[in-house]
């Protein structure tokens, strides 16, 4: 009797382990499988939370199939203290495996909410944005001066803990620009102690945390400059009339003012590089201008002539040669053009429409250019007549 119980134990735990076996094989297959989702979601993971609460958002959301069998995946794999807070975009058809990556490999928040501080050339401006993960794009919720005061439903999404952040500096801004709007970004602390030096600051996007210091920001900024500068002077062209990279930065400054097309800018590179060689003045207005402001703020009206003939370091109507510092802070196909321009004989260049999305004619002689010139003129005075 007792032989045959025996027996009967061992082959229900026989039984048993293979049923476990099982079990635990269908459950590793689960874990890894594709997941149940049939479009991306944004999971928000609140600071303090846990797996059994983010656990039953996904099992809410119809993200996974099965919380226990998340929650004993991640303790497995040792993931469990690894939760991040933020937001985060589950992808469709997304596996237990692949989310809990997701929402333990840290980082910033990749959905939800978006603070960006834009500074621009001719204004600033705060866009909070939303991102729609099913069409995988964000939608603008609220835009507003940074210099006026603050909607009321800002403070709600800038205080979210799934909120990120970023300063997003555009090509041709000055440094005094820079550092003045940064004053106004409210989640950063410090004072900059000094305006950078002009074109020492990388037009760029970037990504910023509540309490960050101004001036790492602005040391940031410097060092990707410094790094794209490099890379492009040992890439340079040969017989370039530029003494050291700081004279091209100058000269990318220049372009980045003259010309916002992207594929333009090697060959307005080139007039200039043209007239440096033929001893010819540069001529550029934007110089001029920055003569006049010193770089802070827009000029916003026309040139004088009596400001054309004024002798300023930065008059290049005046002065041979270039000025002598950057106007601005150049972009880094500004910086590549500027060593690597184009190959021409142009040493002319005027606007061809009123509106500069169109480009500029470029002429190699100066009858060519004063009738190009008065081309432009005409449009101007149809526009007056209108």
């Amino acid at each position: 009797m007792w032989r045959n119980i025996a027996s009967n134990a061992l082959t229900f735990l026989v039984v048993l382990i293979f049923l476990m076996g099982g079990v635990l094989l269908w459950a590793q297959n689960e874990y890894a499988a594709e997941g149940p989702l049939d479009a991306p979601i944004c999971l928000q993971v609140r600071s303090g939370s846990n797996f059994t609460r983010v656990s039953g958002d996904l099992e809410a959301q119809g993200a996974i199939s099965s919380g226990t069998i998340f929650r004993l995946g991640a303790e497995y794999t040792d993931k469990t203290s690894q939760l991040k807070a933020g937001s985060f975009l589950v992808p469709e058809r997304a596996s237990m495996t692949e989310i809990v990556d997701i929402v333990t490999r840290g980082g910033a928040s990749t959905c939800g909410t978006e603070v960006v501080y834009r500074i621009g050339v001719n204004s600033a401006e705060v866009q909070v944005r939303e991102l729609d993960p099913a069409a995988g794009r964000y939608e603008e919720v609220l835009e507003f001066d940074p210099a006026e005061a603050a909607p009321a439903e800002y403070a709600g999404f800038r205080d979210d803990v799934g909120t990120r952040f970023r300063v997003a500096l555009a090509e041709g801004v000055t440094s005094w620009q820079v550092v003045q709007e940064l004053g106004q970004v409210d989640i950063l602390e410090g004072e900059v102690a000094e305006i950078p030096a002009e074109g020492s600051l990388a037009p760029d996007s970037y990504e910023i945390s509540k309490g960050d210091s101004r001036a790492e920001l602005i040391g940031r900024m410097e060092d990707a400059q410094q790094v794209i500068l490099e890379a492009a002077w040992q890439n340079r062209a040969d017989d370039l009339p530029y003494d050291d990279p700081m004279q091209a930065l100058t000269m990318a400054s220049i372009v980045e003012k003259e010309t916002g097309g992207a594929e333009e800018r090697p060959l307005v590179a080139s007039v200039f590089v043209n007239r440096l060689e033929r001893g010819m003045r540069l001529q550029t207005d934007p110089t001029v201008i920055y003569g006049i402001t010193n770089g802070q703020g827009v000029l916003g009206r026309g040139i004088r002539q009596s400001e054309l003939r004024a002798e300023t370091p930065y008059n290049t109507y005046v002065i041979p040669g270039l000025p002598p510092t950057p106007i601005a802070n150049p972009g880094r196909a500004s910086i590549e053009a500027a060593l690597n321009p184009d190959e021409s004989d142009y040493l002319y260049f005027v606007a061809k429409t009123l509106d500069p999305a169109d480009g500029h004619n470029f002429a190699t002689t100066l009858d060519e250019h004063n009738s190009n010139v008065a081309a432009y003129r005409r449009l101007e005075a149809e526009r007056a007549n209108q």
